[in-house]
C-alpha cells in the first residue's frame, strides 16, 4: 500500500485491484490478482518452501504485446465465485528458484509479469494509483475463517449469513451449537433453563474442568462462554419455550428443536408453523436390552413447502416430563442426530446440493439401517 497498490485484505484473501494488462485483442484492460493468506492467530505468514506458488486472476486472461496468451503461468481456469464482486477466473503459478520470501515478493512479481506488456504499450498505465482501499471488515467471528479461505469456499459459506438460528434445549442442541458456531450465521439463540451438571459433561462436547460442578452455572451460559470465544452472535436464554415467550422466537430463520417434552414439542411446532418458520425437531430413544444398549434417531425437516408429515413423524402426545422416566443419553448419538440435523439444515440453506429433499430421517444402532423419506421435489 505504500508504494501506490491498491490492497484489500477480505475475508483470509490479499486482493490487489487495478492490475493492467493486455486481453487478446491487444486492448489494455485492468483486473485483480486474488491470493488466500495463511493466517495463524490473525498474524499473517508466509511459508516459503510450503506455499503452491499459486495466484488467482479475475479479468480476461492477459496476453503479451501481441496477443498472444502468457502461457508460461497457466494453471486452470476455476471461473470461482469467491464474494459478490469477486470471480476468480483463472489461477496462475510461477515458481521462482529460490521461493518467494513473502506475500509482497510474489504479488509484485505477477504483476510485473502481467502488466509489463500493457506498460509497453502505454507508458502512462500503472497498477500503482495509490488509490487506498476501506480494509475494515465486520465479521460475526473473533477471527478470520481461513479454514474457508484455504477451500474457497468463501462464497457458499455466505449462503448461511444473516440467519437467525434458534436451539432450543442444549442436549444433542449442544452439538448443534458446536457445529453451527463455525458458520457465519448472524445469531445463535440458546434456550435451555437447566443447570450444567456432572453428568451432562458426559453426553455433551468439550472437556469441562471439575471446578464447573462447585456452581450453579445454566447450560446456556455455560456454552456460551465457551462458544462465544469464537462466535460474536451468541445469545443464552435461560428460559423454557412456553406459550408466553414462543413468539421469541417468530423472527428466527430456522429453529432446531431438541426437547424430549411432547406436549412442548407439539405447542412449539404448531407455533413455528403457523407463521411459517422452517425447523428441525430430533428425537432418540435408547434402551437397555439383554445387557446392550439399543439406539434410535430420527430428525425431522419441516419447512413452509412441507408440512403435512408433521403428524405422522413428530410425537406430540400430551406428556409430561416423567420424573420416573429412564433418560439414556450417549455423547456419540447424540453427536450424530445433531450431524445429521446440521447437513440438512445446510441443504435447505443451500450450501450443500441435493437431488431431491427428504424431510424425515431415522437410524437404528440395531440394524445400522439409515432411511430417509417423506420427499419434496425440489
Amino acid at each position: 500500500m505504500d508504494e501506490g497498490y491498491e490492497i484489500e485484505v477480505k475475508g483470509g484473501y490479499l486482493i490487489a485491484h487495478h492490475i493492467p494488462y493486455v486481453n487478446k485483442s491487444k486492448d489494455i484492460k485492468y483486473g485483480k490478482l486474488i491470493v488466500a493468506l495463511n493466517i495463524n492467530n490473525d498474524a499473517v505468514t508466509y511459508q516459503k518452501h510450503c506455499s503452491k506458488h499459486v495466484i488467482n486472476f479475475m479479468g480476461e486472461y492477459p496476453c503479451n504485446q501481441d496477443g498472444s496468451e502468457i502461457s508460461a503461468i497457466r494453471l486452470s481456469s476455476p471461473n470461482t465465485p469467491l464474494f459478490d464482486d469477486i470471480i476468480m477466473n483463472f489461477s496462475f503459478s510461477n515458481k521462482p528458484q529460490n521461493d518467494y520470501n513473502d506475500y509482497y515478493e510474489q504479488m509484485v512479481r505477477y504483476i510485473e509479469i502481467i502488466s509489463t506488456p500493457a506498460m509497453s504499450l502505454d507508458k502512462n498505465v500503472t497498477a500503482r494509483t495509490f488509490k487506498v482501499i476501506n480494509n475494515e471488515e465486520s465479521s460475526v467471528f473473533q477471527y478470520i475463517d481461513s479454514n474457508a479461505t484455504r477451500a474457497n469456499i468463501w462464497n457458499i459459506n455466505n449462503k448461511l449469513s444473516n440467519q437467525k438460528i434458534a436451539i432450543i434445549g442444549l442436549g444433542t442442541g449442544s452439538y448443534i451449537l458446536d457445529l453451527i458456531a463455525k458458520t457465519p450465521v448472524s445469531e445463535i439463540n440458546l434456550y435451555d433453563d437447566d443447570n450444567f451438571c456432572q453428568h451432562n459433561a458426559f453426553r455433551a462436547p468439550g472437556a469441562p474442568t471439575k471446578a464447573i460442578f462447585d456452581g450453579t452455572q445454566k447450560k446456556v451460559n455455560h456454552f456460551s462462554s465457551i462458544y462465544s470465544n469464537m462466535h460474536n452472535g451468541i445469545k443464552p436464554h435461560a428460559e423454557k419455550i412456553t406459550k408466553d415467550n414462543v413468539y421469541q422466537l417468530f423472527n428466527m430463520s430456522f429453529v432446531f428443536l431438541c426437547i424430549d417434552n411432547d406436549a412442548a414439542r407439539a405447542m412449539i411446532v404448531k407455533e413455528l408453523q403457523q407463521n411459517n418458520v422452517p425447523l428441525i425437531d430430533v428425537g432418540m430413544g435408547v434402551q437397555t436390552v439383554d445387557n446392550f444398549l439399543i439406539g434410535s434417531l430420527r430428525v425431522t425437516l419441516v419447512t413452509p413447502e412441507k408440512r403435512d408429515h408433521i403428524a405422522r413423524r413428530i410425537p406430540m402426545g400430551n406428556n409430561e416430563d416423567n420424573e420416573y422416566a429412564t433418560n439414556i443419553q450417549i455423547a456419540d448419538l447424540n453427536a450424530l442426530n445433531a450431524n445429521i440435523a446440521v447437513i440438512e439444515w445446510k441443504k435447505y440453506s443451500g450450501f450443500y446440493h441435493a437431488i431431491k429433499r427428504f424431510h424425515n430421517f431415522t437410524y437404528s444402532t440395531n440394524d445400522s439401517n439409515f432411511v430417509a423419506d417423506e420427499i419434496f421435489d425440489t
